[in-house]
C-alpha cells in the first residue's frame, strides 16, 4: 500500500511563499496558521517577524489619534460606546480648534509622524467638514506632522474636499469579515463601507482599513477577514482587540485569549506582507506588556501611542522605550515603510 506523502508544514510554506517571494497567504493558508497549536506560537511569530523585516524593514510608524466629535453617533456598531443608541457612559462632546492643535503638538513631541482626526458619525456634515478644514489649517501652521482622518462614510464630493485639504490617509475600518458584519452592525452595510474605501483609493489618498478581533467571529471568519483586507490592498491595517464596553451589546463578551491574539497578529502579517500593520485598541487588556513585545516581534510595524477614543492606552513613553529596547527606529516624517 502506497503511503501518502507527508504534508508540508505551513511555516515552511510561509518561509518559501511569503518570506522569500513576498506572496501573501490566502484564506485557507491563513486559517491553517490561526489553527496552529499554542506550542508553535514562538516559531510562528519568528517567521512573521522575518517577513516584516524583509518586506517592510525595521522602522516603526508611530501615530496619535484625537476625537474631534465624541459620542452621539446614530449607528449601532455593537462594540462602540459612542453609539447614541446604547446606554453607555460616553456622552456627546466636541473638541475646539486650539485643543486639536495642542493634541497634535503633544503627539509630535512623542516622535509620531501621523496624527489622525476622528469623529463618531455616520458621515461628516457641513459643520464637521468645516471644523476639520479649520483644524487642519491650524495644525499645519504650527506642527510638522502628517494628518489622517476617520470621519465615517463619505460621498465623492467629501472625498475630493479632504484631498484638497491635504489629508494623506483615510481610515475607515471594515471591522470584521463580510459574513460576520450583520452580527456587528445593522444600521449600514459592509458594502457601504467598502464603497467609501474605493473612492478614497481612487482619489489618491492612502487607505487605512482594519477592524476588531474578538467580536464573536469564528476562527474561519478571522481568516476570511484577513483575505478581505488582502483583496483591498490597504496601505495600513490597524488591528484592534475587543475591549468590551459597558452598556454595549458586546459588553459581556470575553476578552480574546492572548494566544489567539498573537496568532492573529502573525497570520495577518503573513496575509499582508507589505502592509503597515498597526497595534491599536485593546492590546493592553488582551496582551499586556509581554504580549506587546511579542506582537512587535511577530509582525507589527506601527503603533498608536497614548490613549484611544474612549479607552486608555499605554503611556506613550512605555511604547517608545520598548521600541528603543528592541532597537527598532521610529519612522521619520516623509519616510516610507
Amino acid at each position: 500500500m502506497t503511503q501518502a506523502p507527508a504534508r508540508t508544514d505551513i511555516l515552511d510554506i510561509a518561509r518559501d511563499q511569503v518570506l522569500a517571494r513576498g506572496i501573501g497567504f490566502d484564506r485557507d493558508q491563513t486559517l491553517e496558521v490561526l489553527q496552529l497549536p499554542d506550542d508553535r506560537i514562538d516559531d510562528l511569530l519568528a517567521v512573521a517577524h522575518d517577513v516584516r523585516m524583509a518586506w517592510c524593514g525595521p522602522e516603526v510608524e508611530v501615530e496619535g489619534i484625537i476625537s474631534l466629535k465624541t459620542g452621539g453617533c446614530p449607528e449601532d456598531c455593537h462594540f462602540c460606546s459612542q453609539s447614541g443608541l446604547f446606554a453607555s457612559p460616553v456622552r456627546a462632546a466636541r473638541l475646539d480648534i486650539p485643543s486639536l492643535v495642542e493634541a497634535a503638538k503633544q503627539t509630535a513631541k512623542t516622535g509620531a509622524t501621523e496624527f489622525c482626526i476622528v469623529a463618531a458619525v455616520r458621515g461628516p456634515d457641513e459643520r464637521l467638514l468645516a471644523q476639520v478644514a479649520a483644524g487642519i489649517e491650524a495644525i499645519r501652521n504650527e506642527v510638522d506632522i502628517q494628518i489622517a482622518c476617520s470621519l465615517g462614510m463619505l460621498t465623492q464630493d467629501q472625498v475630493d474636499r479632504l484631498v484638497a485639504m491635504g489629508v494623506h490617509r483615510y481610515n475607515h475600518n471594515l471591522e470584521t469579515a463580510r459574513s460576520h458584519f450583520p452580527n456587528v452592525v445593522t444600521t449600514h452595510t459592509w458594502e457601504e463601507r467598502f464603497e467609501t474605501l474605493r473612492m478614497v483609493r481612487e482619489a489618491g489618498m492612502e487607505v487605512c482599513c482594519g477592524g476588531i478581533l474578538g467580536m464573536g467571529e469564528t476562527v474561519e471568519q478571522r481568516a476570511e477577514f484577513a483575505a478581505d483586507l488582502a483583496a483591498l490592498e490597504p496601505d495600513e491595517v490597524p488591528l484592534n482587540f475587543l475591549n468590551p464596553r459597558p452598556g454595549t451589546p458586546f459588553g459581556d463578551l470575553e476578552v480574546l485569549p492572548a494566544t489567539e491574539a498573537l496568532k492573529a497578529v502573525a497570520a495577518f502579517r503573513l496575509a499582508l506582507p507589505r502592509t503597515i500593520l498597526r497595534f491599536a485598541g485593546g492590546r493592553e487588556i488582551t496582551l499586556g506588556d509581554l504580549g506587546a513585545q511579542k506582537g512587535i516581534l511577530g509582525g507589527i510595524n506601527a503603533v498608536i501611542v497614548g490613549n484611544y477614543l474612549t479607552t486608555l492606552g499605554r503611556p506613550a513613553e512605555t511604547d517608545l522605550d520598548l521600541l528603543g529596547e528592541l532597537k527598532m527606529p521610529i519612522k521619520a516624517l516623509g519616510e516610507t515603510i
